[in-house]
C-alpha cells in the first residue's frame, strides 16, 4: 500500500509517499480500504510536534508513528476472526484525535473503536469531512447548559469546527450570529445562522450586541477582548488554550468570581459526536464544507494550505484506490 510518513518533525515538505505492506487485522479488528481521509489543525500540530509538549505522546525526537490522519471513511475489506460488529464490505468512518495512521491506502481499526457506518447518499470525502470538526464542535456544546433564547456567536463560521459548531447549534435551534470574510458569507448563511459579521468590514469584538456565549472556533480572539460583548453571566470558549495557556488557567480562576467565565472544552465522548453527526446526516441536518480535494500523492500541498489558516471547511485526501 501507498502511505504518506514523516521521519522527523518539522515542515511539510518533510512527508515522503512510500509503499508499506498492507496490515493485517488482529481478532478483534477491521481491515479498512481507505477511501478519503482528511488534513487538519491536529495532523499539522502532529507534523510540527508544537506545542513540544505534545512530544510526550508522540516520541520526545522524533515520531514514533510516521503515518499521520485522525479520521477517515472507507469499506471493511477483512475482519478478524471476533469481529461482530461490522462486516465485509460495509461502507465505514471514524476518527480518533490521538491518530489512527489514515493517510495510508490500508488502516487496521478494533471494532470497539470510534467509527460507524456511513449513511446513504454521503459520499467517502462527504463522510471523512463530517467527523474531525463536528466532534470539536460538539465539545464546545455539550460543556454549557443554553437557557432559552440564548445568544451565540462563533467566531470562524468557515473552518472545519466552526462550520460543523453552526450547524450542530442551528439543529438546536438555537439563535447564532456568526463572523466569515466577504466572499464566504453567502456559504455560511446555507448553515442556518441568524446572522452572519463581515469580519473584514466590523470587528466583532467592538459590536453592541450581548452574547450569552462567545465560541471562538480559530483560537484567534482571547477572552480579554470578548468580554465586553459577554452578558453578565457569559461564557467564552475557544478551540485553542490561547498565550501562554491563558485559557486553561482562566477556566480554573474565572468561575470563582460568579460572573463571565472561561470553559475549556476538553474533547472526548468520540462515539456520540460520530452518532450524533450520523443522526444529523441522516436528518439532512449536516453538510460538511469541503474547500478543496487532493490526491495522495498531493498530500505536502494540502498540510501547506492548512498552515495558511485561509481553508473553508475541510481539505480532503481522496484514495486513488476506489
Amino acid at each position: 500500500m501507498k502511505a504518506a510518513i514523516h521521519k522527523k518533525y518539522g515542515s511539510p515538505s518533510n512527508l515522503k509517499i512510500i509503499d508499506l505492506k498492507k496490515p493485517a487485522p488482529k481478532e478483534d479488528e477491521l481491515l479498512i480500504r481507505v477511501m478519503a481521509t482528511t488534513v487538519n489543525r491536529t495532523d499539522c500540530a502532529m507534523l510540527r510536534a508544537k506545542p513540544a509538549i505534545i512530544r510526550l505522546m508522540l516520541g520526545l525526537l522524533k515520531p514514533k508513528n510516521p503515518i499521520l490522519g485522525t479520521d477517515f471513511a472507507g469499506v471493511v475489506e477483512d475482519i478478524g476472526h471476533k469481529v461482530t460488529r461490522f462486516k465485509v464490505g460495509q461502507a465505514v468512518f471514524g476518527f480518533n484525535d490521538t491518530g489512527l495512521s489514515s493517510h495510508a491506502e490500508y488502516l487496521t481499526i478494533r471494532q470497539n473503536d470510534f467509527l460507524a457506518t456511513i449513511p446513504s447518499k454521503f459520499s467517502f470525502e462527504q463522510a471523512t469531512a463530517s467527523i474531525e470538526g463536528a466532534h470539536y464542535a460538539q465539545n464546545f456544546i455539550n460543556k454549557v447548559n443554553f437557557k432559552p433564547n440564548a445568544k451565540v456567536l462563533v467566531n470562524g463560521a468557515t473552518g472545519a469546527i466552526g462550520s460543523a459548531l453552526v450547524q450542530l447549534l442551528a439543529a438546536m435551534k438555537i439563535d447564532v450570529t456568526a463572523t466569515a470574510n466577504t466572499e464566504n458569507i453567502n456559504v455560511i448563511k446555507t448553515l442556518g445562522v441568524t446572522q452572519v459579521i463581515d469580519y473584514t468590514k466590523i470587528e466583532f469584538t467592538q459590536l453592541n450586541e450581548k452574547f450569552d456565549f462567545v465560541f471562538d472556533a480559530v483560537g484567534k480572539s482571547a477572552f480579554g477582548k470578548c468580554r465586553r460583548i459577554l452578558t453578565k453571566k457569559g461564557i467564552y470558549i475557544s478551540s485553542e488554550m490561547g498565550p501562554w495557556g491563558q485559557n486553561l488557567v482562566f477556566a480554573i480562576f474565572t468561575p470563582l468570581f460568579k460572573g463571565r467565565k472561561v470553559v475549556f472544552p476538553y474533547p472526548n465522548k468520540h462515539q456520540y459526536s460520530i452518532d450524533l453527526v450520523k443522526r444529523l446526516m441522516e436528518e439532512g441536518k449536516f453538510n460538511p464544507l469541503i474547500d478543496r480535494i487532493y490526491a495522495l500523492d498531493n498530500i505536502a500541498s494540502a498540510f501547506s494550505y492548512a498552515e495558511t489558516g485561509e481553508k473553508v471547511g475541510n481539505l480532503v485526501i481522496k484514495m486513488k484506490n476506489e
